[in-house]
């Protein structure tokens, strides 16, 4: 992992997470055009309205090939950040890089004042639920929903970053 670079958003940055997140979603989980059209949302939304330094993106490259992605954003009130749109090619995972992702967000968020961080996520992604558990989250809300054409457990995890 000696040659994995964690860069800023770039151009084609966000297309290339659109179009991942469609395809590993639909083929893994079997969500519908609905789960892009949220994704391509959240995109556009960082895009034009992000507070840097503060809300922060990173894409994990090694070489020319795009691995994965996390966002730090604000949350539903000033002390809270929210993690966002972390996702890992398959070819990238078991490498440990989903953990510097999450360290990469974790120390953004602390450094710039946060006192707590969220995220949603769906109970069948477990290798990530048991990634925020190792870090320190706790699962806050857990409830069954029928979304992006499918039936899932949606979760809210969340973790003190003042610990």
């Amino acid at each position: 992992m000696a040659s994995v670079e964690f860069r800023d958003l770039a151009p084609g940055d966000a297309g290339w997470l659109i179009e991942q997140h469609a395809l590993l979603y639909t083929r893994d989980e079997g969500f519908d055009p609905s789960f892009e059209a949220l994704v391509a949302r959240i995109l556009a939304d960082f895009i034009d309205n992000a507070h840097a330094p503060v809300e922060r993106a990173w894409i994990a490259w090694d070489g020319d090939m795009r691995l994965g992605s996390i966002f730090c954003v604000h949350g539903p009130d000033a002390e809270t950040a929210k993690l966002r749109l972390f996702l890992l090619v398959p070819e990238a995972r078991g490498r440990g890089l989903g953990r510097q992702l999450l360290d990469l967000c974790l120390d953004h968020a602390r450094a710039h004042g946060f006192k707590r961080m969220t995220l949603w996520t769906h109970e069948s992604h477990r290798a990530a639920c048991a990634l925020y558990l190792k870090a320190g989250f706790t699962c806050a809300a857990s409830k069954p929903v029928h979304s992006f054409g499918v039936d899932l457990v949606e979760q809210e995890w969340t973790i003190d970053l003042t610990a």
